[in-house]
């Protein structure tokens, strides 16, 4: 093997690359993740359910904490309205998903869109 075709020991290489450090055969092209909405979902409702449980075997204290959640829960829609407004789906689409009119999501959410 010649002194010219021999790869580059780890002091001779150039650590980062050059330009563009990422190794594109490794990223990926635009692709966005996969979502699982209803996994997640059925994640945070076990997680609820368990919290709901630790209260009603006597933790007195953090009830106040679980009403906090629901609170939560409800801006968290709030923001989530919201946001699908701004991303262009109309009233209809929200209520029917919700299986309420567009009347009723409006009137529900339309204040904070």
């Amino acid at each position: 093997m010649t002194a010219s075709s021999a790869q580059p020991t780890p002091e001779q290489a150039d650590y980062p690359p050059a330009g563009n450090a990422v190794n594109e055969d490794l990223t990926s092209k635009g692709t966005k993740p996969a979502i699982e909405n209803s996994e997640y979902a059925a994640f945070a409702r076990r997680i609820l359910r368990a919290y709901s449980r630790r209260v009603a075997v006597g933790d007195i204290e953090a009830l106040a904490d679980l009403i906090c959640l629901s609170e939560d829960i409800d801006d968290a829609v709030r923001r989530a309205v919201g946001g699908l407004r701004v991303a262009g789906y109309s009233w209809a689409e929200i209520g029917a998903r919700l299986g309420i009119s567009r009347q009723a999501a409006q009137q529900r959410w339309g204040h904070s869109s």
